[in-house]
This record gives C-alpha cells, sequence and structure tokens, in this order.
C-alpha cells in the first residue's frame, strides 16, 4: 500500500546488509531527511581510513551523511531534533540511547536479520546455519532500552537453502529486509502498523558474536554439524582448524566442504587424499574439503592443494 502520508525518516546505519534498506526508503513515497553511520576507521595493512557501506552508497548518491563518534554528544542530538523526523529507521548499527530513539513522533524501529524472538545478538544470519535451521527471516521491532525485546511490528520469513552459506542468506535477507522496511514504514504513515510484544520462550536461541573459540572446528562432532559451521562462517570470517603433518604445524581457514555418512577405523581428523579429493574423518564419517585456505596463502579449490602437495594423506586436523 502506497502512503498518503509520507514520512520524513532518519535511516541509520552501517555495513553492506544496511545499504538495501536505505536505498529503499530513498526509493520509496516517504522523505529521508538524514542519514547517520559509524565514523571512518582505519583499516588494513596501510590503516586506510575505512568507509562504512553506507557512507559509499551516500557519497554515490549525493545523500548527507552524519558520522557521530559520541551518539549523546548534545550537538548531534540537537542536529538530530532540527530534523523533525517521525520515525527513525535503524538496520545493523549500534546500540541508541533513550535520548536518541525517543526523539521521532512515531519511535524508532529496527530491521533485524531473524524471526525475533529468536537469534538475538550480533551474528544471527551466522548462527541460523550453523544451528542447522531450516527457516529464518526478518523482524521489524520498535527499539526500546535492551537488545532486540523491543515489540514486534512485521516479519517476513525465507527457507535456508542446503547450498546456502552465511552470504547467500545474507544477500537474501538484505533484499528481504529492506521491503519490510518499506512495508512498515507504509503502515506507520496509514495508522495500520500494530505492534506486539515479545515473548521469550525458555528454548530462544542466542546469536552471540563470532570468535576464534566459536569458529573453531571440532571434528569430534558429528558431520553434518561441522558442514553447518563452515557454511554459516563462509565466506567471512571462516571456521578454522589446526593442520598437523610431521614438522608442518599451520592453521587453516575452511569455506566449503561436504558431508558423506560412512563407517570406518580412521582416527578422528584424520586426513586421506588422492589426485581429487580430500577427506576428514570424523565419528559418523567424512567431510569432503572443498575450499580452504593455508596461513598467509590465497583461498584455493582443494583441487588446486592437492595438485601442489599442500595437502597430505596422514595429516591431522583439529
Amino acid at each position: 500500500m502506497t502512503s498518503s502520508m509520507p514520512l520524513r525518516v532518519v535511516f541509520m546505519g552501517t555495513p553492506e546488509f544496511a545499504v538495501s534498506s536505505l536505498d529503499a526508503i530513498r526509493q520509496s513515497a516517504h522523505q529521508l531527511v538524514g542519514v547517520v553511520t559509524a565514523p571512518d576507521r582505519p583499516a588494513g595493512r596501510g590503516r586506510k581510513l575505512q568507509l562504512s557501506a553506507v557512507k559509499t552508497y551516500c557519497i554515490d548518491n549525493d545523500v548527507p551523511v552524519m558520522q557521530p563518534e559520541n551518539l549523546s554528544d548534545p550537538a548531534f542530538v540537537k542536529k538530530l531534533q532540527s530534523l523533525r523526523a517521525d520515525v527513525f529507521v535503524v538496520v545493523a548499527f549500534k546500540l541508541l540511547p533513550k535520548e536518541i530513539f525517543s526523539i521521532p513522533r512515531f519511535g524508532t524501529f529496527n530491521c533485524h536479520a531473524s524471526i525475533l524472538p529468536d537469534y538475538r545478538g550480533a551474528a544471527p544470519i551466522n548462527w541460523a546455519i550453523i544451528n542447522g535451521e531450516p527457516q529464518t527471516g526478518v523482524t521489524t521491532f520498535f527499539i526500546d532500552e535492551k537488545v532486540d525485546t523491543g515489540a514486534i511490528l512485521e516479519k517476513a520469513e525465507t527457507d535456508i537453502l542446503a547450498n546456502d552459506n552465511a552470504g547467500s542468506l545474507h544477500d537474501k535477507l538484505q533484499v528481504l529486509g529492506s521491503e519490510l522496511v518499506v512495508i512498515t514504514l507504509d503502515k506507520i504513515a496509514n495508522q495500520t502498523a500494530v505492534s506486539k510484544p515479545q515473548n521469550t520462550p525458555e528454548s530462544i536461541h542466542r546469536a552471540p558474536k563470532l570468535n576464534p573459540e566459536n569458529r573453531k572446528i571440532d571434528w569430534a562432532s558429528p558431520g553434518i554439524n561441522i558442514v553447518n559451521l563452515i557454511r554459516g562462517l563462509s565466506p567471512y570470517p571462516c571456521a578454522w582448524t589446526q593442520y598437523s603433518f610431521e614438522d608442518v604445524l599451520s592453521t587453516i581457514k575452511i569455506a566449503e566442504a561436504v558431508f558423506e555418512t560412512a563407517t570406518h577405523q580412521l582416527a578422528i581428523g584424520e586426513l586421506q587424499c588422492d589426485k581429487s579429493n580430500a577427506k576428514v574423518a570424523v565419528r559418523d564419517g567424512f567431510v569432503f574439503l572443498k575450499k580452504l585456505q593455508f596461513q598467509g596463502k590465497k583461498m584455493l579449490n582443494t583441487s588446486d592443494l592437492l595438485n601442489g602437495s599442500a595437502l597430505q594423506t596422514g595429516a591431522f586436523l583439529g
């Protein structure tokens, strides 16, 4: 439904996931009156200033953008108030203080990449795949003083396919989220939006930040769990393991793998190689490595590594 009362909207977001929603708002009947993103930060070996994906979009489309170091800075708060926004829309941005999210007359809503209340937290796309979920989606909800707990406005679901990884699912949810953001704005504008408080069941899943500990592969796990971990962390930041063969010890990242059920007498984590395959023994079969990266090297297809003798039968991963 197209709104008969366009809203004045301030958008807040930082990474690539937020860009589709920003573009959808800009192309909608609503009026984009301000954009807020993270400050430029040094990144990479050269420590050059890195622009956020949202800022890059704004530069490319001549959209003014604000980058406050401190969201509670009185000058920034005053600037936001002066924009007379009806609503703030947040997609992949930092936690807002109450003095910010309470400014617009219709409140502030977030678009989160899960079906809330499930998968609250920083990495919902990754954990939905890691945990083997058949479905996920996006949710718009009003922001309150806690994390991802506010009253729900709209939801949209999508299937997680067997060949999805975090990258492909990110792209699907990015589009789905941008559509849901505009639907939510239209309903707020037409006074048909209905918000419902979240129930928090005991079985709720969390989506904590990714770190080296929760990205490390446990080869004693069921094979399907190992492959789900690899899928859920691909193409970035990737699941990892230690490669050990004779006097060679290296860290490798694994970006793609396939599990096949089998019985065997090999030790858990033992690598078997032939001219075309590299497979790791796990308790219920083999995990076939398809794409991996040795420390300090490029990500390569396993076939290329086998040709170069980088992988050896009898090596151990762990």
